[in-house]
Parts: C-alpha cells; structure tokens; sequence
C-alpha cells in the first residue's frame, strides 16, 4: 500500500507519494508563514530607540554646540535645494537675465537696469544695486562683498554637516563602552547580557550609517553646488561690474557724448 500525506492535493483528500519529494499544502504554508515571521522579527532586532537616540541625537547636539543658531536653520533649509537645485540651468537662466540686463542698461541707461524682470532674487538684487550706483567702485566693493558674505554662509552650512558626520561615529563608541558596561555588570545573568551588547553593535552600526551614508554625502553635495553656483554668480556680477565701469566712469568728454547718442538712436 502506497504511503503518502492526506490532504496535499488542493484539498481534495487524495495521498501524495512519500518519499521526501512532495510535502502537503498546509506544511508549506505554514513554513512560508514561518520564514515571514523570522524575517520580521530579524528586522526589528535592527531598531533600538535608545541607541538612535544617542547617535543621532547626540551627533546632532554637537553639531548645534559647534554653530550658530541661524547656520543651524540654514543647514535644514539646505536639505530642500539639495535635491531639487540643477545649478546649470541656473546658469544658463543667470546668463540670459545679465543679457537683458545689459540690453537695458545699453538702450535706457543704468538707471533703468532694475526694471529687467528677475526670477533669481540674486540676480534681482544685483540689478537693484546696479541702478542705484553711482560709482563703478562701489558696486565693486559690493560685489565682492556680497560673494564673500554667501562664501562663508555656505561654509557655515557644509561645516553643520561635517561636524555631524565627525560626531556620529564617536556616539557610537559611546554607546559601545556603555553597552559593554552593562553587559560586564550583568555577567551574573546571562538572560541580561543580550541588550548591554545588543546596544554596543548597535550604536556603532548607526554612527557608521549616519556618518557614510546620510552626514557625509550630504555636505559633500552641498559643497559641489555650492562651488557650481558661486561661479556663476561670479561670472554674472563681472560682467555687470563691467556694465558698470562702461556707463559710470568718467572718461573723456567724446565718448561719453558718443554713448549718449547711440542710445538716443536705439530708442528712436
């Protein structure tokens, strides 16, 4: 008489062959049931608020111990133009706005250069300041300035990230020394000593991640569009400089007269 398992085929009773090749239904799925289960559970041992809490929290209060309450909202602020910021269309729509600019300025005069419309409020700002100059020295100074004020605001902003990513890991040595602290002081219990070293890898686990893979790449980004998007306003404030020198110094007596009659047929 052949031997089998009941039940194994799609409920209708009759026997499989035994043997190690075919197993019933319901033990199938109640290994698949299992496996799930070991994996949920196996996900979960990875989440320990306390050790999150020390690495994260404490690399974050040492990054707010090393700056100033305003870089510190810079450096939030900085996560949205992190992600969302193409820095070559920028420049490409910073060229097209100095043109008009410079088309404006050429036509009506230097005075008129803040009635260009400006999307990027940089540029916006630099127009304004062109047509309130009077000297093409003082918008120098301005520009340079204006480029070293936002130089160091960025800098202040990638050092809030750096000092994140330099603390992470020292939060998880931290948390490794307490955890062997606890797990030494329970050596008497083996049941306690799973958490002390649970927390000891932990915590160093999550000091690697929020340094190489969240801190870290962060203020890298931050400082390669940062660099991208100082060039280009450097670029953009020289040749308004330029705009400058050309229509407010002083030269000779002709060719001043000369510009004032090319614009005058322009705007005829």
């Amino acid at each position: 008489m052949a031997r089998g398992f009941p039940g194994a085929d799609d409920r209708s009773g009759k026997l499989l062959p035994a043997g190690g090749k075919s197993l019933p239904v319901a033990c199938r799925c109640a290994r698949v049931r299992g496996l799930r289960k070991a994996g949920a559970v196996n996900g979960a041992i990875f989440l320990d608020p306390i050790a999150i809490s020390l690495v994260f929290g404490g690399a974050a209060l040492v990054a707010a111990l090393r700056s100033t309450g305003p870089d510190l909202m810079r450096a939030g602020a900085a996560l949205k133009p992190l992600v969302a910021t193409r820095v070559d269309v920028d420049a490409q729509a910073a060229r097209v706005a100095v043109n008009r600019i410079v088309e404006r300025t050429s036509a009506k005069g230097i005075a008129t250069a803040d009635r260009v419309p400006v999307v990027e409020r940089f540029l916006a700002k630099a127009a304004a300041r062109l047509s309130d100059s009077r000297d093409p020295r003082d918008f120098a100074k301005w520009m340079e300035a204006e480029l070293s004020a936002r130089a160091e605001r960025h800098a202040a902003v990638h050092a809030v990230w750096r000092s994140v990513a330099d603390a992470a890991p020292a939060m998880g040595m931290i948390g490794t020394v307490i955890g062997l602290i606890r797990m030494f002081a329970a050596m008497d219990d083996p049941a306690a000593i799973g958490p002390g070293m649970a927390l000891a890898l932990l915590t160093t686990l999550y000091g690697v991640i929020a340094a190489n893979c969240v801190a870290g790449p962060i203020a890298a980004r931050l400082e390669r569009l940062s660099r991208a998007e100082l060039l280009w306003q450097k670029e953009a404030l020289a040749r308004l400089a330029s705009v400058a020198r050309d229509e407010l110094a002083t030269g000779p007596l002709e060719n001043r007269v000369a510009r004032i009659e090319a614009r005058l047929r322009v705007v005829a």
